[in-house]
């Protein structure tokens, strides 16, 4: 077991893309994920590091996909796959229920949600790094969706810009274990600090707090 030690004054948990299409029932991206999130228990692991940030008064942050609004790439004159694939399917669509917070990870106040990102990394075109840097954060725990696109991006450009990262490998998921793998162990190994299981840092962060009580993360964000 890795021995983690978390400085709260200058670490934070990043949440990635928290989104209803991605990790509710009913999402345009659930049923593509959904058996390796039910497999590793994503969603509640998600939730349970949530729980132990706003318990022990860790900063959140939240890095968000762009939402498809009508006219957003009609007229540019490069598009990545991604971007097309987003585009199509009209996914974490604007002032639609599947781009909205699933409700158990909607923003509190003091909570900082940086500005949305275009493509996979959380830190391109956004303010991403100014709001941290700006709240004294040099650690980052990561958390979110999904992981061999905007997990692994937003790690490795957080890595170039000199934070030391912690990945929760169970409150991820991906479209297969090969992705996962992929990820998890053969590439982001080579950047972040650590990668473990959720139990391990909210260990760390809790010691022997116990962890306050929240809504279960298994419910459906319909309701």
């Amino acid at each position: 077991m890795t021995n983690l030690e978390f400085d709260k004054a200058n670490t934070a948990l990043l949440v990635i893309d928290p989104y209803n299409d991605f990790i509710s029932e009913g999402g345009k991206i659930w049923d593509r994920i959904k058996s390796v999130a039910e497999a590793n228990d994503c969603v509640s692991h998600m939730l349970q590091l949530l729980t132990a940030a706003r318990t022990t008064g860790i900063r959140v942050f939240y890095a968000m996909h762009h939402r498809y609004r009508p006219g957003d790439y009609e007229t540019w004159k490069y598009t990545a796959p991604i971007q097309k694939a987003a585009w199509s399917r009209k996914t974490f669509e604007y002032g639609t229920w599947g781009g909205e917070f699933r409700a158990e990870f909607a923003p509190q106040p003091g909570d900082i949600v940086a500005q949305e990102h275009w493509c996979s990394s959380g830190f391109a075109n956004t303010d991403l790094d100014l709001q941290l840097k700006r709240h004294g954060i040099q650690r980052l725990i990561v958390a979110g969706l999904i992981a061999h696109t905007c997990v692994e991006s937003t790690v490795r450009f957080a890595v170039e810009l000199g934070y030391d990262v912690t990945v929760a490998k169970d409150a991820t998921a991906d479209y297969s274990e090969e992705f996962m793998h992929a990820a998890l162990v053969t590439n982001l190994p080579n950047y972040a600090s650590s990668i473990v299981i959720t139990q391990e840092v909210t260990d760390a962060l809790l010691g022997d707090r116990p962890l306050a009580q929240s809504s279960s993360a298994m419910g459906d964000a319909h309701g």
